[in-house]
């Protein structure tokens, strides 16, 4: 199936890739040898790593890897010790990097700033040295609730610096989600603004933090940033603007020696029940894992700017700033939506700033592509060399529009997969490689990863379930002050088998694809499918833009299917279009998977992070739990779908 392939990359970026050099250095043929020999020996591919990227160790590691405690419980790099900001910072700012641009700012209002790594260094310490004095020590929980701005990465490396544990925050929460994540994890002190720009209007973050803290008795000051220099309310015995705490500190500040195993953030995740997970990671592992993605999967070199739109309360925030500062590279950072006040925005930021990696969702370019190629033609995206994505599947349209648009068919569809919990990536695709549309390629490096069926046996050419069966550096070490739904939620259905919660395939290629999660699966009449399938379908056709696809209980056939279906601007949602679909669906998938009802919608529910809630979507229609919806972007898109589902009924 060769043909099939839609990019064949250029003989420059197969032979100077990272990941190509890396392989070379190793004395390895090519990179298809050292994914193999990365995950047949885990611990010398990751020996390797650390050495490769000049990850530096206060005092060096006497064993890669201990599984003494059991497999779930894996230690990485031990006996050693490092901090993540002296990596990320530190060790640049006393060099010859010192003066090159570590953070370029945009904010929606059209406000630009740039902190070079000297710059950021000083400022860091001295938010580290005023986080002391107020109180802050080693251990301590102190949540960053921030918009993408400067002061949200000079926020999670200070905290790193003296050794708390930062707790990212997403800015788009109400105050009952904040207060859980603060409760729960016992913060001390939080970080937050006096709010933010989003499609124009004011985003009053400092008043959702007062009703949150009024809720989570732990927290006993509150450091704000002026962003928007207006008036909020205030307490004065217990905050404290964030200008003011750093003025008179000293711009020098070492970094704290960590234990390799020490923890240094808490990033909750959305459970399919009511309560958020909070997934630890520790200063080695994240660390290694997450430079060793953005260095052999993102591709970044010296002299590239990495702009991922996401927020630093989902896990790509940190991937981001993470990895891209030590590797030594630029970041750009945005703080507002990506089509305000023009459909056009984004792409206006990659010309002006001169982006090289970008990486956008999936439903977000679903979301953009509507507006036609015109507003991505206007710009010079000649920039681009990387085209990064996670988050979803991917549909073959949108995939193809953002690799031909977007990259102009130069730069490759890097599309990777992983989690939260994950701390990063279990399958990608390698700059370098030959790419089918929507695949993820394969194995991310020191990743052992495999399709299962029912009974744990490896399969391939059907779905399955997508499992690891290796440890790795980056996996969270178990959720917080909860280890019995870490090991339930991850290592109880085979033994030592870390199973993810996806559909995956391998096709006779070797190339990998998702399918959705497998707690969305559908059954009809005994036949399973994940609801990514038929959504694919349904994007396919020239009118729909996005669909989302559930289950619904059938006394026949046991569930039937039910999509709700957004289309272009100004097409009606009528009966020939609903034909049409059904027909299209029956043709492709059969006859079994024809949706029984469609439903036509303006949005969908999604989060801020992109990501459509199906479980939501199926309890507004036919009732049932939610799950967690405090990661919700939109809920009059809930309101809708139950007011559309009696109508069509």
């Amino acid at each position: 199936m060769t043909a099939s392939r839609a990019w064949l990359p250029p003989s420059d970026l197969a032979q100077d890739s990272n990941i190509a050099r890396f392989a070379n250095r190793l004395g390895l043929a090519n990179a298809g040898e050292l994914v193999q020999k990365s995950i047949d020996d885990i611990a010398w591919f990751w020996d390797a790593v650390v050495k490769d990227l000049g990850i530096e160790f206060f005092e060096p590691y006497q064993q890669v890897l201990d599984t003494s405690r059991g497999i779930p419980w894996t230690r990485w790099f031990v006996g050693g010790t490092l901090n993540v900001a002296y990596n990320c910072l530190d060790r640049h700012a006393s060099s010859s990097r010192s003066e090159k641009v570590a953070i370029l700012w945009e904010g929606e209002d059209g406000a630009v700033r740039s902190f070079t790594y000297r710059e950021l260094h000083a400022d860091t310490n001295r938010l580290a040295n005023a986080l002391r004095r107020l109180g802050v020590a080693k251990g301590d929980r102190v949540a960053v609730m921030l918009p993408m701005i400067p002061e949200a990465v000079m926020s999670l490396l200070a905290i790193a610096k003296i050794g708390a544990i930062a707790l990212p925050i997403f800015s788009g929460f109400g105050s009952s989600a904040v207060a859980d994540r603060l409760t729960d994890a016992e913060a001390k002190l939080l970080i937050t603004s006096d709010g933010f720009l989003r499609k124009g209007r004011r985003i009053a973050l400092k008043e959702v933090a007062d009703e949150a803290v009024s809720l989570a008795p732990s927290v006993e000051t509150v450091l704000v940033v002026r962003r928007l220099n207006c008036d909020v309310p205030w307490h004065p015995s217990r905050d404290v603007w964030f200008d003011v705490a750093i003025a008179t500190e000293s711009p020098e500040c070492a970094s704290e020696p960590m234990d390799s195993e020490a923890p240094f953030l808490i990033v909750y995740t959305s459970g399919t029940t009511g309560r958020p997970k909070g997934a630890v990671h520790v200063h080695g592992g994240f660390l290694v894992k997450i430079a060793q993605e953005v260095a052999h999967q993102g591709d970044l070199r010296d002299d590239d700017r990495l702009y991922w739109f996401t927020d630093m309360g989902w896990i790509m925030g940190p991937w981001e700033v993470i990895g891209g500062l030590a590797l030594g590279g630029s970041l750009f950072l945005y703080e507002g939506s990506p089509d305000f006040p023009d459909v056009d925005r984004l792409w206006s930021q990659v010309e002006r700033h001169r982006v090289t990696i970008l990486g956008l969702s999936p439903t977000l370019i679903r979301s953009l592509m509507k507006h036609g190629e015109g507003p991505v033609a206007k710009h010079d995206l000649s920039s681009l060399r990387i085209l990064g994505s996670t988050g979803e599947p991917w549909n073959p349209d949108p995939w193809r529009w953002y690799l031909d648009n977007v990259g102009g068919g130069r730069c490759p569809v890097v599309n990777f997969s992983g989690g939260t919990e994950v701390g990063a990536c279990l399958l990608s695709v390698r700059p370098g490689e030959l790419i089918k549309p929507c695949s993820l390629g394969g194995p991310s490096l020191g990743m052992a990863m495999d399709v299962v069926d029912s009974e744990g046996r490896s399969i391939r050419g059907e779905v399955g379930e997508l499992v690891c069966r290796k440890p790795w550096p980056g996996m969270t070490r178990g959720l917080w002050r909860d280890p019995e739904r870490y090991l339930s939620t991850y290592w109880s259905r085979w033994p030592d088998v870390w199973v993810h919660g996806d559909w995956a395939s391998v096709d006779e290629d070797g190339e990998w694809f998702l399918h959705g999660r497998s707690d969305d699966t559908i059954k009809i009449a005994g036949k399973r499918i994940g609801p990514a399938e038929i959504e694919s379908v349904l994007v396919g056709h020239p009118l729909v833009t996005e669909a989302a696809a559930i289950g619904v209980p059938d006394m026949v056939k046991g569930e039937v299917i039910w999509a709700f279906v957004v289309v272009r601007l100004g097409v009606p949602g009528d009966d020939v279009l609903i034909a049409q679909l059904r027909t299209l669906v029956a043709e492709s998938l059969g006859k079994s998977f024809a949706p029984e009802t469609i439903r036509f919608v303006a949005e969908l529910p999604r989060t801020r992070s992109a990501k459509i809630l199906r479980r939501a979507i199926r309890a507004a229609a036919v009732g049932g739990d939610a799950g967690d919806l405090s990661s919700l972007e939109n809920p009059a898109a809930l309101e809708a779908i139950r007011d559309v589902v009696p109508a069509q009924e």
